[in-house]
């Protein structure tokens, strides 16, 4: 029985697939397939159950599995012992990301992070922001920046990097298009454009329609901020974003502000607390904190 052979058991278990769990490992699938039956064999009973479209956890699996993520544990503590006494930081550090601002320099925070610690391997990973805090509560990763908006799970520590005013976007020949203000009660019926339901803009302009007594009426979404923008600018509604991801020029879009409602856009970066970051994972934090603007205060 091999460590590797534990490592891929793990990812499949948790990535609930094969395909998956080869992307998050940067291996090829046939490998990951073929080192899941090697462990099977050796432990004489199968792992996993195949035959649906979602590959699942056995009864036996299931039984196994804090066992192989107990001696994974066991082997990266061993390493980071023996990299405390030498003085070197080694290990792998995790970064979970949905769409980042221009504001951020993102890769400029990783490039200095290499710069500093060469021995640690940093991976980057987009996602939507539940599989990011899901990732984050569970330890697939260290570090996540999202959207912030819903309560997080507890056991988590925040840190708000983007704080921007959220406005409305619309084409020239809209029926808003010539308004100052706007009031919130206007877009009641009006087909909007938005980030996907879980994200912090999201769920600020659900919030924002609650309070004023009704439910938006979202008719386009799209995962990149800016892309927002070019759907309202072909006419299609009102796009509801952050006033740095208006990229199109004034002849194709009107930008409007609202009218006492407070409506901002958060991002930040989230972690686990309570000292359950290995010592990479620590660093990494504390560079990234230093690195990003502190908009607090942290929640």
């Amino acid at each position: 029985m091999e460590l590797r052979q534990l490592e891929y058991f793990v990812a499949v278990a948790e990535e609930a697939g094969f395909t998956r769990a080869a992307e998050r490992l940067h291996v090829a699938q046939p490998g990951v397939s073929a080192q899941i039956r090697q462990l099977e064999r050796e432990l004489g009973e199968p792992l996993f159950d195949r035959s649906g479209r979602v590959v699942r956890l056995t009864a036996v699996g299931e039984a196994v599995l804090p066992y192989a993520r107990a001696a994974l544990a066991a082997v990266s503590g061993m390493r980071m012992v023996a990299d405390e006494f030498s003085g070197l930081l080694r290990g792998r550090v995790v970064m979970g990301a949905v769409s980042t601002p221009s504001v951020l320099d993102l890769p400029g925070m990783l490039a200095g992070f290499h710069e500093r610690h060469p021995a640690v391997e940093i991976s980057l990973v987009e996602s939507d922001p539940g599989r990011l805090l899901d990732g984050v509560v569970t330890g697939r990763i260290d570090l996540a920046l999202l959207g912030l908006g819903a309560p997080l799970p507890p056991g988590l520590e925040v840190r708000v990097v983007v704080d921007q005013e959220l406005v409305a976007a619309v084409h020239p020949g809209h029926e808003l298009a010539g308004a100052g203000p706007i009031e919130v009660t206007e877009l009641k019926g009006l087909p909007l454009i938005s980030l996907p339901p879980g994200t912090g803009l999201r769920t600020a302009l659900e919030e924002m329609c609650a309070r004023a007594g009704f439910a938006p009426h979202v008719a386009f979404e799209a995962s990149e901020p800016y892309v927002l923008g070019q759907l309202a600018a072909r006419g299609l509604g009102v796009a509801v974003l952050p006033e740095s991801a208006v990229a199109a020029p004034a002849s194709e879009l009107r930008v409007l502000t609202f009218s006492g409602s407070g409506l901002r856009g958060r991002m930040g970066l989230v972690w686990r607390g309570g000292g359950e970051l290995s010592p990479a994972a620590r660093a990494f934090v504390e560079h990234a904190r230093r690195h990003l603007p502190d908009l607090g205060p942290d929640c």
